[in-house]
Order: C-alpha cells, then sequence, then structure tokens
C-alpha cells in the first residue's frame, strides 16, 4: 500500500486556523474524502512546539496523509472527476499550491503501539529525511530500519513509531527530495517538548541521525490527527 505524505500551506492572506479550519472541515470532507481510490485519509495540522528541526523552518501547515492500494489506483484517484473537478479545483481557495511536498513512501511501524482510533489526543512529530552524502540509498533503507531505528525507538515517552520509505518510482528521472518520513506519536505537547529536550534525543538519537541522514535537510512538523476516512479502510 502507499502512504501519501502532502504538505500544505496556506495561501497568501489566511491564517494558519483559517487554514486548517478550511482543510479539515470543507475541503477534505466535501471534495477529497469523495475520491473513491483513497483507502483511508488523514489530515494532520501543525501545532506550534518550538523545536521543529530544520533551518529556515517549514512553512507548511499541515499534513495530508492518504493511503491507495498501489501505484494503478494512485493513477485512476488523478482521473477522476473528484478529483479534476472537485479537490483540484478547490486547492487554490486554501493552499498555496506552488509550496506543495509530496512523498510516497512504504511504510513501516518500528513500535504499532496501541490501535489507532479517532478522537485520539497524541501529538505526533512527522521528520523528513534526506540520506547523507556518499550513502547509498539501500545503504539507508536498511540502516533506518535496523540500528537506527532501535535508537530513535527508545525515546523517553515515546507511544508509536513509524518510518516510511520513499518509493521506488520518485528516483526514475534522479533524486526524490526526500528519502524517508519518519513519525513519533507522544501523550500530548509537553511529553513531545520533553522528549525532543531529553539528555537521550539530544545526545543519542541527534547522533544516530547524522549517521544517516543529510542535516541541511531534515526538517519537521508537530501535529495533531483529524481522521476523515479512518483509521480502518475503507
Amino acid at each position: 500500500m502507499i502512504h501519501q505524505f502532502i504538505l500544505a500551506a496556506p495561501k497568501p492572506g489566511m491564517t494558519a486556523q483559517e487554514f486548517q479550519d478550511y482543510w479539515v472541515d470543507v475541503h477534505a470532507v466535501k471534495y477529497a474524502a469523495k475520491i473513491p481510490q483513497i483507502r483511508k485519509y488523514l489530515v494532520d495540522t501543525r501545532v506550534e512546539t518550538g523545536a521543529d528541526f530544520g533551518t529556515p523552518a517549514l512553512p507548511h501547515q499541515g499534513i495530508a496523509e492518504i493511503w491507495l492500494a498501489d501505484g494503478e489506483e494512485q493513477l485512476a484517484s488523478l482521473q477522476t472527476e473528484e478529483f479534476l473537478q472537485g479537490a483540484r479545483l478547490d486547492e487554490p481557495n486554501w493552499a498555496a499550491f506552488w509550496q506543495t511536498i509530496v512523498v510516497d513512501t512504504t511504510a513501516y511501524e518500528v513500535i504499532p503501539g496501541p490501535a489507532l482510533a479517532k478522537g485520539q489526543d497524541w501529538v505526533k512529530l512527522t521528520v523528513l529525511m534526506k540520506r547523507r552524502p556518499g550513502l547509498g540509498l539501500e545503504e539507508y533503507r536498511k540502516r533506518t530500519l535496523g540500528g537506527y531505528a532501535s535508537v530513535v525507538g527508545a525515546t523517553p515517552g515515546l507511544r508509536r513509531y513509524l518510518h516510511a520509505h520513499t518509493v521506488d518510482g520518485a528516483y526514475v528521472f534522479g533524486e526524490a527530495g526526500f528519502d524517508s518520513v519518519e513519525q513519533l506519536w507522544f501523550d500530548d505537547v509537553e511529553a513531545l517538548k520533553e522528549a525532543l529536550r531529553s539528555p537521550y534525543f539530544t545526545g543519542q538519537v541527534a547522533a544516530a541521525r547524522d549517521e544517516v541522514a543529510d542535516p541541511k535537510y531534515v526538517f519537521s512538523l508537530a501535529v495533531k490527527e483529524n481522521w476523515i476516512i479512518g483509521p480502518e479502510a475503507r
């Protein structure tokens, strides 16, 4: 299954709250959720922690997570009336589409955690990563699910952990913008902030990340989940 991440930013003149409200309450329900090939659909809205990775900080105020069966269904979804005459036409009403980042991945649950459910108050850190220069893609994938994942998985307060590798198709015509996306779940904002400033995270986790990722291309958003379709697939 394809696990797609779409990072979006508000159109000029729209506040972050207006952007998030429109995405969750209007665009997601009225347009995107009607695309028949989408199996699950989640809108992550950004929360401020003062601890996001990356310079400059990402301008995006949310992430759409979309699950599709395979590449054929993904292509079919982009040809539907629901997309062409619905979701796509609505995008300029709320999003700065020129800033959108899309990463198609194959996801791996490193720490499954409790069952996902609507209405959970967890806060999730989503991190985009590019491998460090000189590290081959296959070796990067191996390490991020091996030794690196073991280190991250021991982060204090971590409830669930997923690491998703960018699909092979993103490299057909050159390098992908990012090689993977990882997500770390915590009980709340304070638990996330406490974990990020802990000696373990600033020491062991940061060192392990530097061994596999280029520090110039590591960016993060802290978000809360808003399930539109799911967490059970339709």
